[in-house]
């Protein structure tokens, strides 16, 4: 039997969307009729086809039943605790409070710039801050835990007067039980909840709201020559199987974000077809964030060197995530993507 699944493709946007959801042409993307769709890609391991939604009638009983079962996903409106999808994207700004990090490695580490930015990226428009202590891109080095803390707290103890959503970027759950003690919104951890077996029982004890990352590897080998049988298939059944461990660990909460890991563990070919797809992910039924802001695709794309130069392809392959319905977005540059989408949204929503 072949396995099936389904992204909503063909988008349309502002007036024209709500026009084609009331006439019930197209489907709204979790539950805001200013996006919509009427075409989806049903995929195979050796196939795939496009499907206008006013066609899926005519598809045999197994592949109807599954495709009606995705849209339901799909186009069902999201709620999150502490978090609103009416007015889409929400912005994640980074904090990086590290002496190494690939972009901003030590700007933040002293004295009160940590708080200082943390002001400005609220200014900005972010409606989260995520807050880490420990760089985890390509060929960095686990930090301990002490000194992981010891980076965090300071910034993390001033910014609570000003009522942020705050998420805390780690692996370790013995951070996220003080950040949690500390009255933190969202655990991030980029390891996909495999880093630290004890993990999952603070997640389950806590009730916290988390984000459910994929990377292939560890820092140290992630990008030694990352593998796939189909890249985009892979990680979607990455997330089913651990959103299945999680259920069987006692989190019945749907307060989890799905991050497809966009640089951790991919090559440019890999990051490039998990772009250009990444509305297949909707059908899992849990909000979707992406993080492409400065990363090394851009480089290899662009040809520009320098993490600082890269704001360009920053902008651009953050709006044709918006494009495909992406909740959120983790950026540093919060203002200028916040600009960009602005005027996106006066043109084309």
């Amino acid at each position: 039997m072949s396995r099936y699944y389904t992204r909503a493709c063909n988008f349309y946007f502002g007036p024209v969307s709500k026009e084609k959801v009331k006439k019930r042409l197209s489907l709204p993307v979790h539950g805001n009729n200013l996006i919509s769709f009427d075409t989806v890609e049903v995929f195979s391991r050796k196939s795939v086809k496009k499907v206008n939604i006013k066609e899926i009638k005519k598809l045999n009983n197994e592949l109807r039943n599954k495709i009606l079962i995705d849209l339901r996903q799909i186009s069902k409106k999201k709620y999150f605790k502490g978090l609103k999808f009416s007015n889409l994207p929400i912005l994640m700004g980074v904090l990086n409070l590290t002496p190494n990090s690939f972009s901003d490695g030590g700007k933040y580490f002293k004295k009160n710039l940590g708080e200082l930015h943390a002001k400005k990226l609220i200014k900005d428009g972010c409606g989260i801050l995520d807050i880490g202590g420990e760089a985890t891109n390509p060929g960095s080095k686990e930090v301990n835990s002490n000194e992981e803390w010891k980076r965090i707290f300071p910034t993390l103890f001033k910014i609570k007067k000003y009522k942020k959503f705050v998420s805390l970027d780690t692996r370790k759950s013995t951070i996220m039980k003080k950040g949690i003690e500390n009255k933190i919104n969202l655990i991030n951890d980029v390891s996909g909840l495999e880093h630290d077996p004890d993990t999952l029982k603070v997640l389950s004890e806590s009730n916290i709201p988390f984000v459910i990352h994929h990377t292939q590897g560890n820092p140290q080998t992630m990008q030694n020559n990352p593998r796939y049988h189909n890249v985009l298939l892979d990680i979607y059944d990455f997330f089913e199987k651990k959103i299945k461990l999680i259920r069987s660990k006692g989190i019945k909460h749907n307060n989890i974000i799905l991050d497809p890991g966009i640089g951790f563990g991919k090559n440019l070919k890999h990051n490039i077809t998990l772009l250009r797809n990444i509305s297949i992910f909707h059908s899992l039924g849990f909000p979707v964030m992406v993080g492409t802001s400065r990363k090394r695709f851009i480089k290899a794309l662009s040809g520009e060197n320098d993490t600082k130069e890269r704001l360009g392809g920053t902008i651009t392959s953050s709006l044709l995530a918006i494009m495909q319905g992406i909740q959120i977005l983790r950026v540093h540059d919060v203002n200028e993507v916040n600009q960009s989408i602005k005027v996106l949204s006066s043109l084309k929503f």
